[in-house]
């Protein structure tokens, strides 16, 4: 799950990425509000979240609030901020938030606000994903496989392995590029090896291979990967 973070204090955004992460959460940060601004014109739809901080170099996050709601976009956003006062706290609200965290706060609040967020999103509403036999839960993130003959089977992946095939499962019929899948499932700026990808999927082809599902995964020469049509 991918999580925009729109804050310019060094220490606080450090704090709040490492957290999120700890719970398993793609983040990318953006400094400034046009920053954050670009993000979302170009890419809005892979986020689930935004954690938004008020006062912002660049465009205030107020504004940028104001003008996500302008658009009719129905992203979830928490905003972050010092102020504190009854009027502020209606002002943000009214400009589009969806919740109001007052600075300094505890992490464990801001997880628990993320949490509540997401089970309010629309999109989020699913809790499972069904294909070709294979069955992605959300809720206590295991797979399973159904054989031909009706046995099924547990699939043990990791975190980034749940991930890959989850993406690949919300699009079963897109050719995908290796870079798209990187951009999507790893934070933005890290430094990972040129072949982190591949590897990743040969690794997912093999987990799922061992119970009964094989060439799930298709390589595509000079374009990407996709689901095997016979599966999707």
């Amino acid at each position: 799950m991918r999580i925009l973070l729109i804050e310019d204090e060094l220490d606080l955004g450090t704090a709040i990425k490492w957290a999120l992460k700890q719970e398993k959460y793609i983040v990318d940060w953006a400094m400034d509000g046009t920053t954050g601004w670009n993000y979302l014109e170009s890419q809005w739809l892979q986020y689930r979240v935004v954690i938004l901080d008020w006062l912002l170099p660049g465009m205030m996050g107020i504004e940028l609030c104001r003008r996500l709601r302008a658009q009719q976009n129905p992203l979830p956003v928490l905003m972050l901020t010092a102020k504190d006062r009854v009027a502020d706290k209606i002002t943000g609200l009214d400009a589009g938030a969806d919740d109001y965290l007052v600075k300094p706060f505890e992490m464990e609040e801001l997880l628990a606000r993320l949490r509540a967020l997401q089970r309010r999103s629309p999109d989020l509403q699913t809790q499972q994903l069904e294909l070709g036999g294979i069955l992605l839960n959300y809720t206590n993130r295991t797979v399973h496989y159904q054989t031909e003959q009706g046995e099924i089977r547990p699939v043990l992946l990791t975190h980034k392995e749940f991930q890959l095939l989850e993406y690949f499962m919300s699009h079963p019929h897109q050719i995908m590029p290796a870079e798209q899948i990187l951009y999507q499932l790893w934070d933005a700026g890290t430094d990972v090896a040129s072949n982190v990808v591949a590897a990743q999927i040969r690794l997912l082809r093999r987990k799922l291979a061992e119970q009964g599902c094989c060439d799930f995964i298709e390589t595509i020469p000079s374009m990407g990967y996709r689901i095997n049509p016979h599966y999707a």
